[in-house]
C-alpha cells in the first residue's frame, strides 16, 4: 500500500521549535515534489511549503517565511519541515503531500499523509 507517514508533531510553547518528517511506504519520495499543508479547526487546508524532487526549488507561504525551512534527504528518502519561532496561529494538523506529475493543485495531489497535530500554546 502506497502511503505517506508524518512524524514529529506535538505541543510546544510560543517561540519554540518542532521538526516534522515525512517518509513514504511502498514507494520512494526521491522522484516527487513534496509539500506540507496545514489545517486549523474551521479553516481550509492551506499550503505551507514544498520542495521539488531535486531540492533546488522551495516555496513558502508568506505566513511562515523566515521561520520554517523545508529540506530533503534523498539518501534517506525523507522530507523535513523545521519550524522555528512557532506562534499560536501555527496550531493545526500538518499534512505531508507528494506528487510526481509536475502540477501542484491541492485537490489534485496524488498522495497524502494522515496528518500530525502541532499545538503551540503556553
Amino acid at each position: 500500500q502506497l502511503q505517506l507517514v508524518e512524524s514529529g508533531g506535538g505541543l510546544v510553547q510560543p517561540g519554540g521549535s518542532l521538526r516534522l518528517s515525512c517518509a513514504a511506504s511502498g514507494f520512494t519520495l526521491n522522484y516527487y515534489t513534496v509539500g506540507w499543508f496545514r489545517q486549523a479547526p474551521g479553516k481550509e487546508r492551506e499550503g505551507v511549503s514544498r520542495i521539488t524532487s531535486s531540492g533546488q526549488t522551495t516555496y513558502y507561504a508568506d505566513s511562515v517565511k523566515g521561520r520554517f525551512t523545508v529540506s530533503r534527504d534523498n539518501a534517506k528518502a525523507t522530507v523535513s519541515l523545521q519550524m522555528n519561532d512557532l506562534k499560536p496561529e501555527d496550531t493545526a494538523v500538518y499534512y505531508c503531500a507528494a506528487d510526481s506529475r509536475g502540477g501542484w493543485v491541492r485537490d489534485e495531489i496524488r498522495y497524502w499523509g494522515q496528518g500530525t497535530q502541532v499545538t503551540v500554546s503556553s
